[in-house]
Formats: structure tokens, C-alpha cells, sequence
């Protein structure tokens, strides 16, 4: 199996050349670009399986480079980078789709734990891009964080795509909180929780076109997927 190919733009030439040096040591293929107009040039020339983006870059930042690239790829996972913690950047990054959030400086130990952790959510998806789950009149294709009801598509963000995928590996069974957290966003802490269910309302509110697919709240355990008749 080839190594992951990694993008990686960061506009610091020491910390980009550590970072490239230091995932090309694990076993990664990396293509360094200094500013967000280059990442976005070489997004286009060729596919890659994660992309680590700097959030304050010359040209065009990070937040402008990361909508750019989900509109010529989807499916492409992503973290950003950032020297600064403000709580609106990472509640803008999440809203963006990203898979993850790191603040400088990077702990290179952590952030290889990271990467391999949203390469493995990533890999199933990749490998089956024909894999869908029914619900009801629904159809729901991950890995195109597609939503489909009588023609008319919803197109999900990555955070949506994952947590509405975890709903129906576990249709009709208890997914707890932790669990889904864990998985997604890494950690458990009070703003995560927000922000899933904040995803998890416009689930619903997706869902509701359709009466016989419900997302349940189980009171202080999780959510329960219920459908009550198939299509």
C-alpha cells in the first residue's frame, strides 16, 4: 500500500521545512507550498489524501484556500493550522468541514496521531465510494456527503457526513456521546459537545422531510436512529 500523500501549506519556512521533514521521517509523501494560491495550484494538479493548512498565509488564507479546495474535493479531509487559539476560528474551521484543529507550536508527536487518525475515518469511504445507506426515502452516500430524497441533494459538511454515517452503522441502537465525539472531534470537552449538536439539529432538520426517520435523544447517553419504515 503506497504512503498517504500529504499537502501541506504553511508560509513559516522553518516550521514548513520541519513538518515536511519530519512526515517524509514517518513515512508520508509531502508537497510543501508556502502561501494558500500555490496550495490551491497544486490541489489541482494532482489528488491528495489529507491537506494541513496554516490559517494566517500571504495571498489568501486559510479559511478562503479551505472552501476552494472542498469545492474541487469534497471528500478531502483537512486540519487547519493556527498560531493564535480564538474560539470563533475554531468554530469557523469546524463549520468549514475540518477534520481537526491544531495550535502552535505543533506537537509533532501529537499531530502524527492526528493524521493517522483521520486517514483511518477516511479510508473506508475512499476504498467504497459506491457505499450508501437508505433511510426511508433517503439515500445517503458518505463519502460524497451527499443526501438524496425524490432527486433533490443535500450536500453535507464532513462533520455532518461523519456523525450521520456513525447514526446508521448504529441504526436502531444507543450512539453515546463520547463514542461520537472521541471519533469525530478527538476529545469531549464542553465546546465540542456544543458543536455536535449543533450538527446534530441540522441533521434533524434535514431529516424531517421525511417523518419516518427520526433522530432520538436518549437522555443523557446519546442519540438513537430510528426509522420506521423502509424504502
Amino acid at each position: 500500500m503506497s504512503p498517504a500523500k500529504i499537502l501541506l501549506m504553511e508560509d513559516d519556512p522553518i516550521l514548513g521545512y520541519a513538518l515536511k521533514e519530519y512526515l517524509e521521517l514517518k513515512q508520508f509523501r509531502v508537497v510543501w507550498e508556502p502561501d494558500g494560491v500555490g496550495g490551491v495550484q497544486q490541489f489541482q494538479k494532482e489528488p491528495f489524501n489529507l491537506c494541513i493548512i496554516d490559517i494566517m498565509m500571504p495571498q489568501k488564507d486559510g479559511f478562503s484556500v479551505a472552501k476552494e479546495i472542498k469545492s474541487i474535493d469534497s471528500a478531502v479531509p483537512f486540519l487547519f493550522l493556527t498560531a493564535r487559539y480564538q474560539k470563533v476560528d475554531k468554530l469557523k474551521a469546524f463549520k468549514l468541514g475540518a477534520d481537526d484543529f491544531i495550535v502552535k507550536p505543533v506537537d509533532e508527536e501529537e499531530l502524527i496521531a492526528r493524521i493517522n487518525a483521520i486517514l483511518r475515518r477516511g479510508g473506508a469511504s475512499k476504498s467504497h465510494r459506491s457505499i450508501h445507506f437508505s433511510m426511508g426515502g433517503f439515500k445517503f452516500y458518505p463519502h460524497d456527503q451527499l443526501l438524496i430524497r425524490e432527486g433533490r441533494k443535500i450536500d453535507l459538511t464532513g462533520k455532518e457526513s461523519q456523525l450521520l454515517k456513525m447514526l446508521c452503522e448504529h441504526k436502531g441502537q444507543l450512539l453515546t456521546r463520547d463514542v461520537a465525539l472521541n471519533e469525530i472531534w478527538g476529545e469531549t470537552g464542553y465546546f465540542t459537545r456544543r458543536t455536535m449538536d449543533v450538527h446534530m439539529a441540522r441533521l434533524r432538520s434535514y431529516l424531517k422531510e421525511d417523518p419516518s426517520v427520526t433522530i432520538k435523544n436518549v437522555h443523557g447517553k446519546g442519540f438513537r436512529l430510528e426509522i420506521l419504515q423502509e424504502e
